[in-house]
């Protein structure tokens, strides 16, 4: 939805007055702190002639900077930089001056050295109250990012007149397929920017992730082609005793460094790629905010560089560091108001969360966005970006809550000022819109049950189970990623993980409503029948929980078996399924996607997915979160894909498009295919016969080389230098 000319003229009119109001007061402070500068006339004045006076001076000292200083910084150009520098002072201090000479009846007056205080001062406060308040001016933002990225674009690229389009992918973290239908939908969409594209120049495709439905396992298949051995978002390995957690640095890096030695391959950003905001690197050189070389020291890792480049601009540290602050606010005000009026669920949004959540969604965001207008600008040929704001809002407010759509319109917004971008860069762009995985609202697993799933496990296996439940650390992307950011250590295992490795008792993790369950004291994985004979009543106690909606074993007899209630069982490696299966309520590729994550080497002894209301799709997640994802069950597994329309679709007509590994495949191929129109903001919907061809081709290409001829000549114009942060870890593949 485009503002209205007569908003954007009535907001810079009121920016003028404020800075000017702001001008006067600063007129009216130095006046009364410096004696050698007066604004009365020498009888004295009243209060009132006073102000007038200061608005007066205040006004022509506004005017004349605005009309003269420019012609005199052109005039200047040809003096040295250092002598310039000096007359700035100087000449600021005449402009000031001739401005209280202006004023009637001679009432301003100052000695020259005072002038030039005063006008430094005066310079300043109102470039600060100017910049404040130009926080919300989308449009004066994205003119500022430009300068910012045109300045250093000539050493960039020599101008790729020609040059096949480039890929921008903007991941909208946790968007669900049906979150986005809603917020495209009626006259006045939640996402004016996105419905724009919908139907017209882009089409919308559904596609279901992995067991795991998490970015980690999601991102790695998507940006590296594999997420196998990704069971979930965090995991146990028996023959090292740690804990991989996805968006830790260090499990990040290794993570990264088993999928390219699995696929041969540097990733989908390989030639002349930019990695933003992302968990990992996907084989780019330019890199900020990507987690898996944030633990890096040295030279190398340049990722957090996107941080102080973004931030040397000082309009741009007040616009963020304004919205920070309201961010915290808002976070603080809707917490109090959901519990005043008793919402429910709801979980603790205390202590440090204002804070995480206010970085993910603003620090981040405008961090992100920013470093992708510069790649655009100086003509990148694939750039993946991950905007996480609206999955750190939903885990704690919930997928569906008014505080999740109040970001998904923010996020339109920032989706608007890259857009608007794409016409001014030096190559035509097609901005690809995905998400990585859906969510599923749901009371915890806790607050519905009294106990967590560690005190289930423990009670099954006879061990003494704590009074109160604890709380269980929240598998949300945002956290470490600003410890990171802050460049503050790592979080270390869980306290209850080094306690229970040293009993040798059960270790109990959670990934959203899948828990996982590793029994260090046998060696390898566990089978059914040693569980049973260490722990007989553990099976039962987890499969006949009405929170629990299946348990993955594997059997010496029968091989992968799924346990459910009622004694039901689906035996994944025949097909067998005795009494009632218990992965019915979770969709017809519930038994591929349980099937394949068995085969993976660090497979949990006991995988657990918590029950799924089939009619409402709620879960019951082990962590506190009222808004999870990470295993099966409601719309958690249900992501989606807008793709512009010049591109050949993702899959053939009636075949779904499943997992992140595929994905992958799909944009290997958008990458290789020829020369196509820019991205259009907005027009026309295309013809029908121009639609038809571009659905004529539904098989997939392979996934081998899949990069345009060309675009190595591109790469060799400067692909290592950066327009909003350096060069990042152009190095990183030898120092993996």
């Amino acid at each position: 939805m485009r503002r209205p000319r007569w908003r954007s003229a009535g907001g810079a009119l009121l920016r003028v007055i404020a800075v000017w109001a702001v001008s006067t007061v600063a007129m009216l402070v130095l006046a009364g702190a410096l004696p050698d500068f007066r604004l009365q006339s020498a009888d004295g004045d009243s209060a009132t002639r006073t102000a007038v006076t200061a608005a007066l001076g205040a006004g022509a000292f506004g005017l004349l900077g605005a009309l003269v200083w420019p012609l005199l910084v052109r005039t200047l150009l040809l003096v040295p930089a250092l002598v310039l520098g000096l007359l700035v002072f100087a000449l600021n201090g005449s402009l000031l001056l001739v401005a209280l000479w202006l004023i009637p009846d001679g009432r301003g007056a100052a000695s020259p050295e005072t002038a030039v205080v005063v006008a430094a001062v005066m310079s300043a406060v109102s470039s600060a109250t100017g910049a404040a308040l130009a926080v919300g001016d989308d449009d004066a933002y994205r003119r500022r990012l430009a300068r910012l990225a045109l300045r250093r674009r000539a050493s960039v690229v020599q101008d790729p007149a020609g040059a096949p389009p480039g890929t921008v992918f903007l991941q909208l973290d946790g968007v669900g397929h049906d979150v986005l239908v809603d917020a495209l939908a009626g006259p006045d969409p939640l996402m004016p920017t996105v419905a724009g594209w919908a139907g017209a120049t882009h089409s919308l495709t559904p596609w279901r992730t992995d067991w795991s439905s998490q970015t980690g396992a999601s991102q790695l298949g998507i940006l590296h082609g594999t997420n196998h051995d990704v069971p979930a978002f965090r995991w146990y390995e028996k023959e090292t005793g740690e804990v991989v957690v996805s968006n830790r640095p260090t499990s990040a890096a290794e993570l990264q460094r088993r999928a390219m030695a699995r696929t041969g391959s540097g990733g989908l950003l390989s030639v002349d790629g930019a990695s933003r905001g992302n968990l990992f690197s996907g084989g780019a050189a330019q890199l900020a905010l990507v987690l898996s070389v944030a633990a890096r020291r040295g030279r190398y890792n340049r990722s957090r560089a996107g941080y102080f480049a973004y931030f040397s601009d000082p309009a741009n540290a007040t616009r963020t560091a304004a919205s920070f602050v309201v961010e915290v606010c808002r976070e603080i005000g809707q917490s109090l108001r959901a519990r005043f009026r008793e919402d429910g669920p709801r979980v603790k949004r205390g202590g440090l969360y204002p804070f995480v959540r206010a970085f993910a969604t603003v620090v981040e965001r405008d961090v992100v966005v920013a470093a992708v207008i510069g790649d655009m600008l100086v003509g990148r040929t694939a750039i993946y970006a991950d905007l996480v704001a609206y999955d750190e809002v939903a885990h704690h407010s919930g997928p569906e809550s008014r505080d999740a759509r109040l970001v998904l319109r923010r996020l339109d917004r920032s989706l608007a000022l890259i857009a608007k971008i794409a016409p001014h860069a030096p190559r035509p762009y097609r901005i690809v819109l995905l998400s990585d995985h859906g969510q599923s609202a749901g009371e915890t697993f806790a607050g519905r049950y009294g106990l967590t799933l560690e005190d289930l496990v423990r009670a099954g296996c006879g061990l003494p189970v704590s009074r109160r439940a604890r709380r269980s650390p929240t598998g949300a992307e945002a956290r470490n990623t600003a410890r990171a950011a802050l460049h503050r250590p790592e979080e270390q295992p869980e306290e209850t993980t080094r306690r229970a490795r040293r009993a040798a008792e059960p270790i109990v993790l959670a990934s959203g409503n899948l828990g996982l369950v590793s029994l260090p004291s046998i060696p390898g994985r566990a089978t059914r029948e040693q569980i049973d004979r260490h722990n007989p009543a553990l099976l039962s106690t987890l499969a006949e929980h009405p929170g629990i909606g299946f348990v993955l074993v594997r059997s010496e007899e029968h091989g992968a078996v799924v346990l459910g209630p009622r004694g039901g069982a689906h035996h994944l490696d025949t097909g067998r399924i005795v009494g009632e299966d218990p992965l019915a309520p979770f969709g017809p590729g519930a038994a591929d996607a349980v099937r394949r994550t068995d085969g993976f080497p660090h497979v949990a002894d006991i995988m657990i997915n918590s029950a799924c209301d089939p009619e409402t799709g709620e879960v019951h997640a082990f962590e506190e979160q009222i808004g999870s994802h990470g295993g099966l069950g409601g719309p958690q597994s249900g992501a989606f894909l807008l793709w512009p329309e010049e591109l050949t679709p993702p899959v053939g007509e009636g075949t779904e498009l499943v997992g992140a590994e595929r994905i992958h495949r799909v944009f290997r191929r958008w990458l290789g295919e020829g020369s196509g129109p820019g991205v259009p903001v907005g027009g026309e919907p295309r013809s029908s016969t121009e639609k038809a061809q571009a659905t004529s081709s539904t098989e997939e290409a392979p996934a081998t080389g899949g990069i345009r001829p060309g675009v190595d000549e591109i790469r060799s114009q400067g692909a290592t230098s950066e327009a909003f942060s350096p060069a990042d870890g152009a190095a990183q593949d030898k120092n993996r």
